[in-house]
Protein backbone atom coordinates (compact mmCIF):
# COMPACT_ATOMS: atom_id res chain seq x y z
CA UNK A 1 0.00 0.00 0.00
CA UNK A 2 2.73 2.42 0.85
CA UNK A 3 3.74 2.03 -3.11
CA UNK A 4 0.53 3.12 -4.21
CA UNK A 5 -0.06 6.18 -1.99
CA UNK A 6 2.08 8.25 -3.95
CA UNK A 7 -0.72 7.18 -7.29
CA UNK A 8 -3.67 7.45 -4.50
CA UNK A 9 -2.38 11.29 -4.20
CA UNK A 10 -4.52 14.38 -5.04
CA UNK A 11 -2.82 16.91 -6.30
CA UNK A 12 -3.77 20.56 -5.94
CA UNK A 13 -4.11 21.29 -9.43
CA UNK A 14 -6.43 18.36 -9.90
CA UNK A 15 -8.73 19.83 -7.82
CA UNK A 16 -8.10 23.26 -9.29
CA UNK A 17 -8.65 22.22 -12.61
CA UNK A 18 -12.54 20.27 -11.36
CA UNK A 19 -11.18 16.64 -11.62
CA UNK A 20 -11.78 15.11 -8.13
CA UNK A 21 -14.91 14.60 -6.82
CA UNK A 22 -15.23 13.22 -3.03
CA UNK A 23 -18.22 11.02 -1.17
CA UNK A 24 -19.08 11.05 1.69
CA UNK A 25 -20.96 9.14 4.07
CA UNK A 26 -24.23 10.34 6.31
CA UNK A 27 -20.97 10.98 9.23
CA UNK A 28 -19.71 13.32 7.14
CA UNK A 29 -16.65 11.16 6.43
CA UNK A 30 -14.74 10.85 3.88
CA UNK A 31 -16.23 7.20 1.93
CA UNK A 32 -14.43 7.37 -1.62
CA UNK A 33 -12.81 9.90 -4.48
CA UNK A 34 -12.54 9.67 -8.07
CA UNK A 35 -10.60 11.47 -10.51
CA UNK A 36 -10.26 12.05 -14.28
CA UNK A 37 -7.27 12.72 -16.39
CA UNK A 38 -6.49 13.51 -20.13
CA UNK A 39 -5.53 10.81 -22.09
CA UNK A 40 -2.76 10.57 -24.82
CA UNK A 41 -5.63 9.14 -26.76
CA UNK A 42 -7.90 11.56 -28.80
CA UNK A 43 -11.51 11.84 -27.41
CA UNK A 44 -10.42 9.81 -24.39
CA UNK A 45 -10.19 10.42 -20.62
CA UNK A 46 -8.67 8.24 -17.93
CA UNK A 47 -10.42 7.44 -14.68
CA UNK A 48 -7.37 8.63 -12.60
CA UNK A 49 -8.28 7.20 -9.32
CA UNK A 50 -11.28 5.39 -7.70
CA UNK A 51 -10.63 4.62 -4.08
CA UNK A 52 -13.39 3.98 -1.48
CA UNK A 53 -12.59 3.65 1.94
CA UNK A 54 -12.38 -0.17 2.95
CA UNK A 55 -15.40 0.24 5.55
CA UNK A 56 -17.54 1.71 2.22
CA UNK A 57 -17.00 -1.12 0.02
CA UNK A 58 -20.15 -2.80 -1.09
CA UNK A 59 -22.16 -0.07 -0.48
CA UNK A 60 -23.08 1.28 -3.60
CA UNK A 61 -20.45 4.31 -2.90
CA UNK A 62 -17.98 2.73 -5.93
CA UNK A 63 -20.82 2.50 -8.43
CA UNK A 64 -21.91 5.85 -7.70
CA UNK A 65 -18.12 7.13 -8.05
CA UNK A 66 -17.63 5.24 -10.86
CA UNK A 67 -21.44 6.25 -12.59
CA UNK A 68 -20.37 10.68 -11.83
CA UNK A 69 -16.98 9.69 -13.62
CA UNK A 70 -18.98 8.58 -16.38
CA UNK A 71 -21.09 11.10 -16.35
CA UNK A 72 -18.79 13.95 -16.08
CA UNK A 73 -16.71 12.09 -18.93
CA UNK A 74 -19.80 12.49 -21.19
CA UNK A 75 -20.12 16.06 -20.30
CA UNK A 76 -16.88 16.67 -21.39
CA UNK A 77 -17.55 15.27 -24.87
CA UNK A 78 -15.24 11.75 -24.32
CA UNK A 79 -15.92 8.68 -26.63
CA UNK A 80 -14.23 6.62 -23.87
CA UNK A 81 -12.96 6.27 -20.68
CA UNK A 82 -9.31 4.11 -20.10
CA UNK A 83 -9.04 2.24 -16.48
CA UNK A 84 -5.92 1.09 -15.84
CA UNK A 85 -7.21 -1.24 -12.95
CA UNK A 86 -5.53 -3.20 -9.34
CA UNK A 87 -6.26 -6.66 -10.54
CA UNK A 88 -8.39 -6.85 -7.19
CA UNK A 89 -10.68 -4.41 -8.27
CA UNK A 90 -11.12 -6.19 -12.23
CA UNK A 91 -14.50 -7.38 -11.40
CA UNK A 92 -15.91 -4.39 -9.95
CA UNK A 93 -14.84 -2.29 -13.08
CA UNK A 94 -16.29 -5.26 -15.52
CA UNK A 95 -19.69 -4.60 -13.61
CA UNK A 96 -19.16 -1.49 -14.07
CA UNK A 97 -19.56 -1.92 -17.81
CA UNK A 98 -15.63 -2.11 -18.54
CA UNK A 99 -14.44 -4.15 -21.09
CA UNK A 100 -11.01 -5.76 -20.63
CA UNK A 101 -8.30 -4.37 -23.82
CA UNK A 102 -5.44 -5.57 -22.41
CA UNK A 103 -2.65 -5.22 -19.72
CA UNK A 104 0.14 -2.12 -19.03
CA UNK A 105 2.52 -1.26 -16.57
CA UNK A 106 1.38 -0.59 -12.94
CA UNK A 107 1.63 2.72 -11.98
CA UNK A 108 2.20 1.88 -9.18
CA UNK A 109 4.36 -1.07 -8.31
CA UNK A 110 7.46 -1.07 -10.88
CA UNK A 111 7.92 -4.16 -13.21
CA UNK A 112 3.87 -5.63 -12.20
CA UNK A 113 1.44 -5.60 -15.10
CA UNK A 114 -2.36 -4.55 -14.27
CA UNK A 115 -5.39 -5.23 -16.22
CA UNK A 116 -6.32 -2.47 -18.73
CA UNK A 117 -10.18 -1.48 -19.22
CA UNK A 118 -12.34 0.50 -21.34
CA UNK A 119 -15.52 1.47 -21.22
CA UNK A 120 -17.29 2.82 -24.26
CA UNK A 121 -19.42 6.00 -23.89
CA UNK A 122 -22.76 6.81 -25.86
Amino acid sequence: MALARIVLEVRPEQVAAGDVWVATGADGEVAGMVALAPSAQPNTLDLDKLFVEPAQIRTGVGRALMAHAIGEALRRGAERLTVLADPYAAGFYERNGARRIGEAPSDAIPGRSVPLYEIKLD
